[in-house]
């Protein structure tokens, strides 16, 4: 159950595995890089150390807990599961490109209870949990009070080496109003700048636990609507993408991420 689930001291553990994971990527070589599916999809050392320490970590201070990992895989249980992306931008890490992070998010569920995302080449922990603030190294995160599409900054990310379905037509919306968007390489950070009020909202072609509930729970304790591609508002879709949006936004984007979808 959610509600025996110590928040205090899995926020602690949390907040230790990002700093872990900042050391880690900015300190330790690349080591052998590898691919997985294809030659767009490659892993290093650094993705495999960071998870082996994840879990190592919460095997010792948090008996029963589960871990499902991008490199090591695992299975999500009725009760506390972590979901870990040691390196969210693997492709940006290996070009020499300072844009990668590190996600982390505790739920019973589909109930999600914690999150932490840490941007390690600007030595940031991005955290939060269910009720709580959002803080990035333990200040409140203010957001400013206006949002319009036009004029702003929408984020979306690749499906690994290509655009998701409808992915060009919402692009082609959003420059016809004048909304200015970003394909930065991390769909991790490309969703948590929205719940720190540095984009307007943020599009996912397809939502992955381990990439993304953190940066959604992120969004939501900020205030942000983060829906799936049915309208609901959810940080754990079930199926299909994610979005998350400044209120003042939401409904329009997410009329023209339908109308992309429907193509």
């Amino acid at each position: 159950m959610s509600s025996d689930v110590d928040l205090d001291r899995c926020l602690e553990v949390a907040r230790r595995a990002a700093e872990r994971a900042i050391m880690i990527t900015r300190e330790s070589p690349l080591g052998e890089i590898r691919t997985k599916r294809h030659e767009a999809d490659p892993v290093t050392e650094i993705d495999t150390t960071v998870e082996r320490s994840v879990r190592e970590l919460i095997v010792a201070e948090l008996p029963g807990h589960v871990v499902v990992g991008e490199e090591y895989g695992g299975t999500a249980t009725g009760g506390p599961t972590w979901y870990c992306d040691p390196v969210d931008g693997t492709t940006n890490l290996t070009a020499g490109l300072p844009w990668t992070s590190f996600s982390l998010a505790l739920a019973v569920g589909r109930t999600p209870l914690v999150g932490v995302v840490a941007d390690p080449w600007r030595d940031q922990v991005w955290l939060t949990a269910r009720d709580r603030e959002v803080t990035i190294n333990d200040h409140p995160v203010t957001l400013p009070s206006a949002a319009a599409l036009s004029g702003g900054v929408v984020g979306t990310e690749w499906a690994t080496d290509r655009p998701w379905p409808g992915m060009n037509a919402l692009l082609q919306s959003l420059a016809e109003r004048h909304c200015t968007t970003r394909v930065m390489g991390s769909s991790t950070l490309t969703l948590a700048q929205v719940a720190v009020g540095r984009t307007v909202g943020a599009v996912i072609g397809e939502f992955h636990p381990e990439d993304h509930l953190a940066a959604a729970l992120l969004c939501r304790q900020a205030g942000m609507i983060v829906r799936d591609e049915d309208g609901n508002e959810t940080p754990f879709p079930d199926r299909g993408g994610i979005m998350a949006a400044r209120p003042q936004v939401v409904d329009e984007l997410f009329a023209l991420w339908q109308a992309a979808l429907a193509g």
